[in-house]
């Protein structure tokens, strides 16, 4: 009989979580942090913030360090990425949260702004999953995350070039799983619904309601229900899934 594992434990994993200060991305730092993995919470701008979820994170018992940069910089990344891999020498666990949203119908929208969306949402994703499975490799062990949306999936008006990003990233997530499967790295992409954070308190109320209206579950969800989701794949027990979409949406998308 085969002795089963702790119970998504990441004991001695070393982890990074792009735009890991903030929402979903600092609830995802403060999960695989409580799991046990050492976490490098990154930011662009928020140093304040990036500062007090590592607090939070070390006065729960956790390790994590900020790390700044940001991902539409390719270089600044791979450098920041090497950087982590050479210092603890290993990254087994590489979330790729941080993106922006820029809502515009397609008709107003500014090709500066087309070009701002691809840089965080695609190109950035890529950046990471680039720099990190160089040491996953090595080591013959990797978990990638790529956090797209329920929007790449179903669309919604208004949000093209937000879809396009989001919806690439779900081609990206089955081809890299593909290239690195025989190095035991898997890829996979979680699509969130309609969650409460700082970026959809902003949203008119129209819009709360008819997402909510859009959710068979009849509430919004919490970051919590997206960290738990990437704790899952980050964990030895997803080990046998990659390629895949995991889509924590209440129903909205089925």
């Amino acid at each position: 009989m085969t002795t089963p594992l702790p119970l998504f434990r990441l004991d001695g994993r070393v982890a990074l979580v792009t735009g890991g200060s903030r929402g979903i991305g600092r609830a995802i730092s403060e999960t695989l942090a409580a799991a046990g993995a050492e976490v490098f919470v990154n930011y662009a701008r928020g140093e304040a913030a990036a500062k007090e979820t590592c607090e939070a994170i070390r006065a729960a018992g956790g390790k994590a360090e900020a790390v700044c940069f940001d991902v539409a910089d390719t270089k600044a990344t791979e450098a920041a990425i090497d950087a982590i891999a050479k210092q603890k020498g290993r990254l087994d666990i590489a979330v790729s949260n941080a993106g922006i949203s820029i809502d515009q119908l397609l008709i107003r929208l500014k090709d500066d702004d087309l070009e701002k969306l691809f840089a965080v949402n695609l190109r950035g994703a890529l950046a990471v999953a680039r720099a990190s499975i160089k040491p996953m490799m090595r080591a013959r062990f990797g978990r990638i995350v790529f956090v797209s949306s329920v929007v790449g999936e179903m669309g919604n008006p208004g949000q093209t070039a937000y879809a396009a990003t989001k919806a690439a990233l779900l081609g990206v997530t089955k081809s890299i799983a593909k290239e690195y499967a025989s190095r035991q790295v898997t890829v996979n992409a979680i699509t969130p619904g309609y969650i409460e954070t700082d970026m959809t308190a902003g949203l008119p109320e129209a819009a709360k309601k008819a997402m909510l209206e859009g959710t068979p579950l009849g509430r919004p969800g919490t970051p919590a229900d997206v960290a738990a989701a990437v704790l899952y794949l980050a964990s030895e027990q997803a080990g046998f899934v990659t390629g895949q979409t995991l889509r924590v949406n209440g129903g909205m998308y089925v």
